[in-house]
């Protein structure tokens, strides 16, 4: 892991950097929204893929840091509207922005980050580009509209499961590694290899997310533990829970959660046994089959320190604690 942290350590001060001046450019309506997410810290996940790809394909121009934000503030618009959406009081261990600065400034800051994130796409003028973001947004949009269908009449059902993570967070991490690629090649060979990296990473990254949500405390998630049970999301720990209960039992929870009267007893006791029976353990396993996957990917590359730093990256999704 030691190259990988160096690799960050040297670029993200330059993603931050770049990320405040653009936040700083921005109207003072929407400037603070802006600031407040962007600059929380964060893992820079995705901007730092985009960087990696490009550079493990043979990209020499300095001339990735626009393409590889845009990344970032499509991922950080997502946020502000997911917060609104959920009502959820804190992000990233700080307060949420629409409970600090209000519901309009946080809907139009995110609107705002979606047009930079597009712009700044369409400034290198290579239509590959602008087609690779525009699936992104519409896949993120699509995943989050099937998440909240779900929330309002949720089923044990892993298919449902897996298309709304792949369309929530999945389908964005596979765009800033196809970004890197079509920023350096024009060959679909080398941007549908990285993007099947990304896409096999984000569907790992979600099911670890969604485990985490239910081991970690709120110290080091930034939100409290149970949190999306609380909001009634059905995660891959709360199905494989459902699926060890007696039909009567699973039927009375998914009712509970369908009609938004989960006791606080009962989501801690929830809490407690997909702990105790390991479910969180078996959505990393779970994990493991994809991250495999993405790995395997990057076989085909040229030996680089950025190949490198790209596998170190899917072993720390594996086994990251927070």
């Amino acid at each position: 892991m030691n190259e990988m942290r160096a690799y960050f350590m040297r670029e993200v001060p330059g993603i931050d950097a770049f990320l405040a001046a653009e936040a700083d450019k921005l109207d003072g309506l929407v400037r603070e929204v802006a600031r407040h997410v962007l600059l929380s810290g964060g893992k820079r996940i995705r901007p730092m893929l985009t960087i990696l790809f490009a550079r493990a394909l043979g990209h020499q121009a300095n001339d990735i840091m626009p393409i590889a934000c845009a990344l970032e503030m499509l991922h950080t618009a997502t946020l502000l509207h997911d917060d609104v959406l959920d009502q959820a009081l804190v992000r990233r261990g700080q307060t949420s922005a629409h409970v600090r600065f209000g519901t309009t400034e946080t809907i139009l800051a995110g609107d705002v980050l979606l047009a930079l994130a597009n712009k700044l796409g369409a400034d290198y003028d290579i239509p590959r580009l602008n087609a690779l973001l525009a699936r992104g947004i519409m896949a993120t949009a699509d995943g989050e509209i099937r998440e909240l269908a779900h929330t309002k009449n949720p089923t044990a059902d892993r298919g449902a499961y897996m298309d709304i993570i792949i369309g929530k967070t999945a389908r964005l991490i596979e765009t800033a590694c196809r970004c890197g690629a079509a920023l350096t090649s024009r060959d679909r060979a080398l941007e549908h290899l990285a993007g099947e990296f990304g896409l096999n990473l984000g569907i790992a990254f979600q099911l670890v997310d969604d485990a985490l949500d239910y081991t970690v405390s709120e110290g080091e998630m930034g939100k409290p533990a149970g949190g999306d049970l609380r909001e009634g999301k059905m995660t891959l720990p709360l199905i494989l829970h459902l699926e060890g209960l007696d039909p009567a039992e699973a039927g009375e929870l998914l009712a509970a959660l369908r009609e938004k009267r989960l006791t606080v007893e009962q989501t801690e006791g929830i809490v407690r046994d997909v702990r105790e029976k390991g479910l969180a353990e078996k959505t990393r396993e779970a994990a493991s089959g994809y991250i495999a996957a993405a790995v395997k990917e990057l076989e085909t590359l040229p030996v680089s320190p950025e190949r490198e730093v790209l596998a170190q990256a899917a072993e720390y999704v594996l086994t990251r604690r927070k």
